[in-house]
């Protein structure tokens, strides 16, 4: 396990949203924005960050991946744990990433399954089994639905954990209906399953009574989801209501995740994180001016319910 790895693994916990991969005018990853980006997350207050799916992961050659991983962690330069993707199309490609991530300092992976197949529960065990017997850091299953067209099912991740244990197996759901499965989870597994709420929000308020240790949204609001989740934590519902209700509102505006990916670029630029809204092509969705103008103003009436200043518009 490297250095980096150690001094952060046992603090993956509260709010770790998964940054957003700014693209140059030549279409590659912009280093310099990227570190703004990560700064920018941790002054927020964020609890330690993710490489996930809005990253565009999945439109990154091999190649870019690496770097991403490489970037992120050192601009983070240890002050707060990092999660790597690393899920991939055949078990071979997941663990050269693994490995990448694990020696580069990763605190944690993350992986759904490969999606280009379909999987038995034992297979899918498999697969997750050659990962946590080749490295050491937690590894976060994703059960990234959308993406593979049915969940995974409750019995997989009790097996995990049962086998490799809590420190090292950690959850993500995100098959509907989300609620219900985590109660199922954390009753079958007696409270041992460290699960993070991965609806970007949404149902934060909700999953939080039923148990989850942290969340992992996107990167556009994190002041908003961290005063939510230390109003969670300290029990104060006035607070968490008044947050709440504009990020529910904001979060039902990002139906997809070219969505998610296009509505937390603006949303970057209005905040002067990023300089362009910049996606990889092909993408299917491009918001229209009406649905940019109501993603502005919910936030600002997010940023008065936090009671902070967003910057002016350029």
């Amino acid at each position: 396990m490297s250095p980096g790895a150690a001094s952060t693994a046992g603090r993956i916990a509260g709010v770790l949203p998964v940054v957003s991969t700014p693209f140059d005018a030549q279409d590659g990853i912009d280093a310099d924005v990227l570190h703004r980006e990560v700064d920018w997350l941790i002054s927020c207050g964020v609890d330690g960050l993710t490489i996930g799916m809005v990253s565009e992961v999945l439109r990154l050659s091999d190649h870019e991946r690496r770097r991403l991983t490489t970037l992120v962690l050192a601009a983070a330069a240890r002050r707060v744990p990092v999660v790597a993707s690393i899920g991939a199309e055949s078990t071979r490609a997941t663990l050269a990433l693994a490995a990448h991530a694990q020696e580069s300092g990763a605190s944690g992976l993350m992986a759904i399954p490969p999606a280009g197949v379909a999987l038995t529960e034992e297979e899918t065990r498999d697969f997750y089994r050659a990962v946590l017997d080749h490295t050491e850091v937690p590894l976060v299953v994703q059960d990234a639905s959308g993406y593979l067209g049915h969940p995974l099912p409750l019995s997989l991740y009790v097996r995990l954990l049962d086998q490799y244990g809590p420190q090292r197996v950690f959850f993500k759901p995100e098959a509907i209906p989300i609620g219900p499965r985590l109660s199922a989870l954390r009753d079958t597994t007696g409270g041992r399953a460290v699960v993070f709420e991965g609806t970007g929000g949404i149902a934060l308020v909700d999953s939080h009574r039923r148990g989850v240790v942290g969340t992992m949204p996107g990167p556009e609001v994190p002041w908003a989801i961290v005063t939510l989740w230390h109003a969670l934590q300290s029990g104060d519902t006035d607070v968490a209501q008044s947050v709440h209700g504009p990020l529910a509102a904001l979060i039902s505006l990002q139906s997809s995740l070219d969505a998610f990916i296009a509505l937390e670029k603006h949303l970057l630029v209005r905040q002067h994180v990023f300089d362009t809204d910049s996606r990889r092509h092909p993408h299917g969705y491009q918001p229209d001016p009406e649905t940019l103008l109501e993603a502005d103003r919910l936030v600002g009436v997010l940023a008065d319910a936090c009671r902070i200043r967003l910057p002016h518009p350029r």
